[in-house]
This record gives structure tokens, sequence and C-alpha cells, in this order.
């Protein structure tokens, strides 16, 4: 992830789900504009277990079911330094976490 990109507060994430998520968690859109579609990515991120390593369909069930074209979010995900991949295996490596 660019570190000229800051991470979004509690209250941008929850400005975030109310804009472009539907009450069940499903993204409604991408946004066009790349801060917002960061944030939308950090919300995201937010469903993997830091540490844990997912195979490609363990993602692609979590994505999914949030929005249609779950690969194009898949690839953000890790273009966008939220998620990492090797060798078939995915682990998140970017995003907020909470503690």
């Amino acid at each position: 992830m660019d570190d000229d990109l800051i991470r979004a507060t509690d209250a941008q994430r929850d400005l975030v789900r109310q804009r472009y998520f539907d009450a069940d968690g499903r993204l409604l859109q991408m946004p066009a504009k790349l801060s917002r579609q960061i944030a939308v990515l950090d919300v995201i991120a937010a469903r993997f277990v830091p540490g844990v390593h997912y195979t490609e369909a363990e993602v692609n069930r979590e994505l999914i079911g949030l929005y249609q074209d779950y690969v194009s979010l898949r690839r953000a995900l890790v273009d966008h330094g939220f998620m990492d991949r090797a060798e078939g295996r995915y682990w998140r490596s970017g995003g907020t976490v909470e503690v």
C-alpha cells in the first residue's frame, strides 16, 4: 500500500459502510475515486484474519457473497497491498487491524 495513503478512521469506515454497503454487508458498487476505493478495500480486508493463509477458493468464497465481480475485488486487494499472494495462497498484509 502506498505510504502516502492515510488509513481510515473509525468514523470514516462507518461512513464508507453506510454509503457503499447494504445492510447485509454486500458491496453495492465500487467507488470511482481511488481514496474511496481504498477505504472500501480496507473494510473488506477486515474480513480476513492477519497471519492466516487462504487458498484462492477460500478468498473467492468470502468475496463472492460481497460483490458480483469478486475476481476484480480480489485483484484490487492484492494490487493495493491489503493482501499478498504466492503459490496460490493469499494472506492479509495490510489494512486496519482492530485491537
